[in-house]
Formats: structure tokens, sequence, C-alpha cells
């Protein structure tokens, strides 16, 4: 397991951006982002491989957000524009040793390190 620690979240108003940061205590393959709303379940986001070439985004941000790496930093961005107040949530970066797998990225059980979030808010 890393440590996980995030940043860069806050209260915007809608059609606003906000960066998100995680930075990892070490080197790991896969990273990525869940939210939580009040009341519902934890939801994937985006997920990125070391490599740059595996992202993966849920439909409900894409075009939206973007995931990007640092991989010298050992650092997770999330870029998130046109934001909305359904955006509105706890952030949690999280990470895991094996490949990104696009059949399994977004399950909550695929990842092994999490951050302690950040929180994301959203006024119409």
């Amino acid at each position: 397991q890393v440590l996980l620690v995030e940043s860069g979240g806050g209260s915007v108003q809608a059609g606003g951006s906000l960066r998100l940061s995680c930075a990892a205590s070490g080197y790991i393959y896969c990273m990525g982002w869940f939210r939580q709303a009040p009341g519902k379940e934890r939801e994937g986001v985006a997920a990125a491989g070391a490599g740059g070439g595996s992202t993966y985004y849920a439909d409900s941000v894409k075009g939206r957000f973007t995931i990007s790496r640092d991989n010298f930093k050992n650092t997770v961005y999330l870029q998130m524009n046109s934001l909305k107040p359904e955006d509105t949530a706890m952030y949690y970066c999280a990470a895991d040793p094996r490949f990104c797998n696009r059949d399994s990225w977004y399950h909550v059980l695929s990842w092994g390190s999490w951050g302690q979030g950040t929180q994301v808010t959203v006024s119409s």
C-alpha cells in the first residue's frame, strides 16, 4: 500500500473548474479518482495507468474531466471543467499496483489504497 494525499477541492459555481491533485508516497501503476455523494455509493470517476496509454472515464464525466499523471512526482491530477451541481461529492484518490483494467477499474474492490478525500461542492 501507498499513502495518498489529496488536495484541490473546494466550492465553485456551476460551469466552473477545479483541479484535484493526489500525491502518492511511492510509485504505483494504476491511480484513479472516485466520488461519493451523501446517501449514494462510491463511484468511479476516472483512472490512468502510469504508461499513459490507458485512461478510463465514467460516462457522466467524459468530455468534462481529464485525468493525468506526473510519474516523477508520483502524482495524479483530475482537471474538472464545466462542473455541474450533480458533481458535488467527496472525491477520493485510489491506487493499486496492478494494471488498470477497463472492465474493473470502476469497482471499489479493485483498489488497494485510498486517500482521505477532498470535498467538491458545485452550486447552481
